[in-house]
């Protein structure tokens, strides 16, 4: 009898841990999965893939069954220079986005106004979640974006985030005070 040499698939979408999300094509997407549970999908699929081989298999990757287990409990430290996760990549975003409503002209002309609104298209189409990215494409299309100031802007943006932070059950952002928090700093100088 032949060996079995097919490559070992992927866990299929019931088998996933909770929180992993499939890309558009079929495999766990690290931008749009937490650390955490992007982890817990790769100990799985390796504890599957060293299953078949045995003891000696897990040893040779360095991964016992309490390794596995421990894993799964706990965030992984996962160095700087690895793959943004979907929490990495959205306080990434909210930083850059906000800090762009910061620096964007108080009276912005016809032309930042629609360079602008180009760069949020584009970028709502671009961005490396695609569950995000088409979440917030629908909130664009529900709430258009507002580019005639800078306050216009900074708001509607604080509006947007915390839209998304209602749907992560965080806190909502006191949107009156944008501007403080992302232009001038707070009134307290903690951030001179």
């Amino acid at each position: 009898m032949a060996a079995d040499t097919r490559e070992p698939q992927p866990a299929q979408p019931n088998q996933l841990p909770k929180g992993v999300v499939l890309g558009k094509d079929g495999k766990p997407c690290r931008s749009c999965t937490s650390k955490r549970d992007f982890a817990s999908w790769a100990q799985m699929t390796k504890s599957s893939l060293k299953s078949g081989s045995g003891a000696a298999a897990g040893a040779a990757v360095g991964v016992g069954t309490g390794a596995v287990a421990a894993s799964a409990l706990s965030t992984p430290v996962t160095p700087d220079d690895c793959p943004a996760d979907v929490e990495t990549l959205g306080r990434s975003t909210w930083t850059l986005l906000h800090s762009i409503a910061a620096t964007y002209p108080k009276q912005p002309s016809v032309s930042q106004q629609s360079d602008l609104k180009t760069f949020m298209g584009t970028f709502s189409r671009l961005y490396p979640c695609w569950v995000c990215a088409e979440d917030f494409q629908a909130y664009m299309q529900k709430e258009h974006i507002q580019v005639g100031s800078r306050d216009d802007f900074g708001k509607w943006l604080c509006e947007a985030h915390n839209a998304v932070n209602v749907k992560l059950g965080k806190d909502k952002f006191d949107c009156s005070k944008w501007e403080e928090r992302w232009r001038t700093g707070w009134k307290d100088g903690r951030c001179d």
